[in-house]
């Protein structure tokens, strides 16, 4: 049984954290617990302020939010490790072998899909990033409940 699920991305203020605020609203009232972690974090800093706006449009915050860095720790107390990229799994791998089973693309009912990085694009990016993981998100529900 899942109770605990850790989305990661590189920085830990896009896309994780995105995917943590969307699953956290769909899981609400589900005893799962949801965080986020980076990869190369920018540790300590919000969620960035484009992916922030369109959260805010969305209904969905993290007002509280500071990036952190992944850890071993972080990865053997997970239930559930979801990353954005192919070589997001590779390097989780490689960091604790032990986590294989358990980590897996948040697009993977979504044909295994890559979420791309919008970071320093432009506001289109981060919307097309929203909705895919909004997809991702909704496709992993009956997984999880």
């Amino acid at each position: 049984m899942i109770k605990s699920i850790l989305v990661v991305c590189v920085g830990n203020i896009c896309r994780s954290p995105t995917g943590q605020a969307l699953l956290q609203h769909k899981l609400a009232g589900s005893g799962i617990a949801v965080s986020s972690a980076g990869l190369g974090a920018l540790v300590g800093k919000p969620v960035d302020q484009t992916a922030a706006l369109v959260m805010a449009e969305a209904g969905l915050s993290l007002p509280a939010h500071e990036a952190r860095q992944l850890s071993t720790e972080m990865l053997a107390s997970a239930d559930l490790i979801l990353v954005m990229e192919q070589r997001h799994l590779k390097t989780i791998h490689a960091m604790a072998p032990q986590a294989r089973g358990k980590t897996l693309l948040f697009g993977k009912w979504l044909g295994d899909s890559e979420i791309p990085d919008p970071y320093r694009q432009q506001r289109p990016a981060f919307d097309h990033v929203y909705q895919l993981l909004d997809r991702a998100a909704t496709a992993w529900l009956p997984y999880l409940k």
